[in-house]
This record gives C-alpha cells, structure tokens and sequence, in this order.
C-alpha cells in the first residue's frame, strides 16, 4: 500500500520546464512566437490534467538575444528554478554559448535555433527541432540544379546562423557541380547591401543564394530590385514566414523563392500528408489565443514541447529519463516535420520537412 501511494505521488508530482527565448531585440520574431507556442501548449496541456497525471510548470525568460544574459539565464533555470528540461534558445549564438551548460549540469535543451553544429557532432544533452541548415541549402540547390542555374553568388549574414549556412553552401555547391562566381557577406545590424549586390551584379550569376534572418534578407530584396538583378534569388529557412514579405514588400519579393516548413502552407497540401492536421490545428489554437497565424519560428517551441510530453507520457520525470526517451522516442509528426531521433542524430529530421515554396503577389505557392 505504501509503495502504491508513494508511486501516486511520484506520478503526480509536477514536470518544471525552462524557456529560453528573444521575446525582445532584434530576434523578436523568433522568440515571441516560441514564448507564447510554449505558454498556449502548457495552459492546453494542464487544461487537461497534465501529461500522465503530472502538472507542467513553465519558467519562461526573456534573452533579449543577448549570449551573455542567455548563459546566465539558463544557469538561473538549472540551478535555481530547478528545471527538468529546457526549451530554447532562439538563435544558433545563444545555443552555443548554453550548451556547455546544459551538458555539464546533465539537462537536456531542446534548441530552437538551426546551426548544424548544435547537434553536429552529437552532443548527449542537447537536441533542436529546426531541420539542419544543411537540408535548407540541399533543398536550394536541388531546385537550382533543375533550374539548370549554375553560376552562384552567395550573400550571407555575419552571425552564426548566416556562416553555418555559408559553410553548408560552399560543401555542397562544390560536391554538385555548381560554381561560386561571388561570395559577399553582410553585418546583421547592415541597412544597405548595395555595394555588395553591385560586385554581385558584375559578376552574373544565374541565382543569388541569401542566408541569414530579418530585416537583412528583406533589405536584400528591396536592394535587388532596385539595382535591376534580374538573377534568381533564393533565401533560407530563416525567413520562413509573412513577416518577411511584409518587410521586403510584395512587389520586391515577388518570384524570390525559399525552402520553408510545412506550416507556411499548411493549407495547400494535400490531404494525405501526415503533417496536414497537425498544422491545421496548431494554426487555428494559436489564431484563436493571439490573434495572428502561427508561424514556422513558433512551431520550433511546440515541437521542443512535444518531443519532451511523449518521453514524459511513456514514464520520463528526471531530466535523464526525458533526455532518454526523446533520444529513442522513435517517430513523432511535429509542426517542423517527422521526427526520427537517434543517438547519432538529435535533430531527426530530412529534406521532407521543407516544401520548396515561391512568392508570388504577396502569398507562398508551392513549387512542384
């Protein structure tokens, strides 16, 4: 009797989780939709009862997208908040500088960031549930390749995010065949790209490749036009949502194509596709609570979200049991894609998490 009443309390005793996120600052437009995602699925879930009996207590900061107050935040989580597992940070700059952290105090962090090197190589505390930036520019340059474009120029962003996905393009464009006739790299905080789009213009490539995130990438655009480039013009995942659009402006952004999760049109795929309902209802949950669609940034936060309920709901309560199981979670539909983690892959996701989409008057179509 006394082991079944202590299993009961055991089983009922709440899950503390951690958010890390850029609520505020220039990576706002990630980590607003993350915060609310996170807070909108920890309200659903204890609306519920919890997950296996247990209540989720939520501890959320605000980054600012600061490295420095991320590393003393996520130290604040551990050591004082106590948290079983953390969700965030929002970009690839702040994850690095945490994930010493979380590796030495054995709590697994589920990154919201994209850089290929969080999880590559494996590290056995960390996860991230963007696909890798690898899969992004492979998904660019599949297209560029049926395209017959074969002369690339390359605009990247000075961070993190923007030289993991310089590196990734540089690999692959010389692995397929492709020639980099330039190779320009902008500063985030940069309000002009002319005089790089200018030595990019004189060098005539087929496509321009951009990476990085807002308000870069849609100044970028502006500058393309306004210089008359007639090349084609791709940008990454970063910008995988209307917020771009809106800041490049219809008309500018008009034909400029991007590799984008499955949410940015959810609406237009087909039935049959396993994210389909998924997506739908994560759209219309989040329509109703704030006002506004989804977006692909705050889908990051409810796959986080996600990959740590189902270790918990077969068992997990320490942060070494959540980190196990979702390590050998198996298959699981998110927002981002079909999860399939493994010890030697703590992203699990492949080239079917992203539709190749193209802009055109101010909406996505899907390129087939």
């Amino acid at each position: 009797m006394l082991l079944c009443s202590a299993s009961a309390a055991l089983a009922a005793a709440p899950i503390k989780i951690g958010g890390l996120f850029a609520v505020t600052g220039p990576a706002a437009f990630l980590g607003e939709p993350e915060k609310n995602t996170l807070e909108l699925l920890v309200k659903e879930a204890n609306a519920k009862g919890g997950i296996n009996g247990s209540k989720i207590e939520l501890v959320v900061y605000d980054t600012g997208g600061d490295v420095t107050k991320a590393v003393q935040l996520a130290n604040k989580l551990i050591k004082n908040d106590r948290v079983s597992a953390i969700v965030g940070p929002s970009t690839t700059g702040e994850t690095m500088a945490v994930i010493p952290i979380a590796e030495k105090e054995q709590v697994p962090l589920i990154s919201c960031a994209a850089g290929i090197k969080i999880t590559d190589p494996v590290k056995k505390w960390v996860f991230k549930t963007p696909a890798n930036d690898h899969v992004a520019a492979e998904k660019i340059l599949l297209q560029a390749a049926r395209l017959k474009q074969k002369n690339i120029a390359l605009l990247t962003v000075s961070d993190s995010f923007g030289s993991s996905g310089r590196d990734q393009l540089k690999q692959m464009a010389a692995k397929h065949g492709f020639r980099i006739v330039a190779d320009e790299v902008y500063g985030p905080k940069d309000t002009d790209m002319t005089a790089q789009l200018t030595k990019i213009k004189a060098a005539k490539p087929d496509a321009i490749i951009c990476w990085g995130t807002n308000p870069g990438p849609a100044i970028i655009t502006r500058n393309v036009q306004q210089l008359g480039i007639k090349a084609q013009l791709y940008q990454s995942h970063g910008v995988a949502s209307k917020k771009y659009i809106e800041l490049a402006s219809a008309q500018a952004a008009q034909g400029v194509m991007l590799p984008a999760g499955k949410l940015a049109v959810f609406d237009l795929l087909k039935k049959t596709d396993p994210q389909a309902k998924l997506l739908k209802e994560y759209n219309d949950s989040y329509k109703k609570a704030y006002g506004v669609e989804a977006s692909t940034f705050g889908g990051y936060a409810y796959d986080g979200f996600q990959l740590i309920a189902q270790a918990v709901k077969k068992g997990a309560v320490t942060p070494a049991q959540i980190r196990d199981g979702i390590e050998r979670g198996g298959s699981m539909v998110g927002v981002s894609g079909i999860f399939k983690m493994t010890p030697r892959d703590h992203n699990g996701l492949d080239l079917s998490a992203f539709e190749m989409v193209r802009i055109e008057k101010g909406d996505w179509v899907i390129v087939r």
